[in-house]
């Protein structure tokens, strides 16, 4: 069986998920994830949306070292294996940080579309995968 991290930051398990986040009906502001208080007016005027699944790199870099805690991942110092993080505009509504599928930097690039996926980070005490959000790279025949 699998779950997400967070569940509530995503709609998983639909086919194609969302990551969600809160827009505030009082100054348009737009935060991930959701949130109860505006943190640019401080009102509780916040309603749930759905971000784009598509977005652009518009900064990167590549995690060359074992997280620590509360890192969930099942990897040791030994068996770690580095990945890519970047910073992903979603639309002209927000910036993401997340974690990138691709972690070669000859083939990570400003500019480049991704789309949401859900990768697997670990195993949980029960035996369950953990998934959390990541962007994959578009393929540029689409």
């Amino acid at each position: 069986m699998q779950r997400m991290i967070a569940p509530e930051i995503a709609t998983w398990p639909e086919t194609d998920p969302h990551l969600l986040g809160s827009v505030c009906s009082s100054c348009s502001a737009t935060v991930f994830p959701v949130q109860d208080l505006c943190p640019r007016c401080s009102r509780p005027d916040m309603n749930d949306v759905e971000l784009p699944r598509r977005g652009t790199v518009v900064a990167w870099t590549t995690q060359g070292f074992l997280p620590g805690a509360p890192y969930l991942g099942d990897e040791s110092p030994k068996t770690f294996t580095p990945f890519g993080v970047g910073l992903v505009q979603l639309g002209d509504i927000i910036r993401v940080e997340a974690r990138l599928t691709e972690n070669d930097p000859a083939k990570l690039k400003f500019g480049m579309d991704v789309e949401l996926t859900m990768i697997p980070l670990g195993t949980d005490p029960e035996g369950h995968e953990v998934l959390t959000f990541a962007f994959q790279p578009v393929d540029a025949q689409e």
